[in-house]
């Protein structure tokens, strides 16, 4: 029972990120259906409806603004503060309201980690070097970024990318992940938080045959967080990810620059 509520909130997400692009108009219905799952969420079991809360609020905060790639300084200044609210404001909830710890944000682990996990973050970065710029060029999926052409924007995308890659690990991971893990075992929670994380990036840019990369991309930091409970460690391995999404989509829209690419 406690898992039909939890779909419900990963499907408002799909609905109020993914199919906004094509139905604007759905950001209603996407409301709808979150306030339906948190109702029946709260009438199986009190804790539930808390922790699904508290995800709610931060996917009905981020559902007021458009994420796609922008880096006007309105929509910087916009997107940014949607995005800081999103993770402040259950996080304070959890603190003052609820007064427990069940949203964290665990640094580093006390764990040595396995050599697997060191090879994935030499791996990540290189599979992105292999694999983005062919997705991004090829299915003209770059163009939902916007062209640079000075370098006051350039410094706006680098930065933007950086925070919004950060921001998935404190949201999606910290957050939504470890919520969803009080009350599912790792694989069903990954499932729901991957849904969210998913459909968030599709809204951002990620389209065509973008979820044929992020799909297991969300898996497998909700996984790795889960082994090594480091956001030090997935938010590494995000971070050197988005570098290359960086260089990428920089040089997608100007290929003159950084020629390092094959595709």
């Amino acid at each position: 029972m406690k898992l039909l509520p939890a779909a419900g909130v990963s499907l408002s997400a799909f609905v109020l990120f993914g199919l906004r692009p094509v139905w604007p108009d759905g950001v209603a219905i996407g409301l709808i259906l979150l306030a339906a799952s948190l109702i029946a969420a709260f009438v199986i079991d009190r804790e539930l409806g808390r922790d699904l809360g508290l995800i709610g609020i931060g996917v009905a905060i981020v559902s007021t603004t458009s994420v796609e790639a922008d880096v006007e300084w309105t929509a910087f200044i916009r997107i940014g503060t949607v995005l800081a609210l999103a993770v402040t404001v259950p996080f304070l909830l959890d603190r003052f309201v609820l007064r427990r710890r069940a949203v964290r944000f665990p640094w580093r682990s006390r764990e040595k980690k396995t050599r697997l996990e060191l090879a994935y973050v030499v791996a990540v970065p290189l599979l992105g070097f292999l694999i983005l710029p062919f997705y991004f060029i090829r299915s003209g999926a770059y163009l939902n970024w916007p062209q640079i052409t000075d370098l006051g924007e350039l410094a706006r995308f680098f930065v933007g990318v950086n925070a919004v890659g950060t921001w998935d690990e404190l949201f999606f991971i910290c957050t939504v992940f470890t919520l969803l893990r009080r009350h599912f075992p790792v694989w069903q929670a990954n499932l729901l938080q991957a849904v969210i994380f998913v459909s968030f990036l599709w809204e951002l840019g990620y389209r065509a045959w973008g979820p044929l990369l992020t799909i297991p991309f969300a898996l497998l930091q909700g996984w790795l967080f889960a082994k090594t409970r480091s956001l030090g460690y997935v938010l590494t391995v995000h971070l050197l990810f988005d570098a290359i999404v960086f260089l990428a989509i920089v040089h997608a829209h100007n290929r003159e620059w950084l020629p390092i690419f094959l595709y």
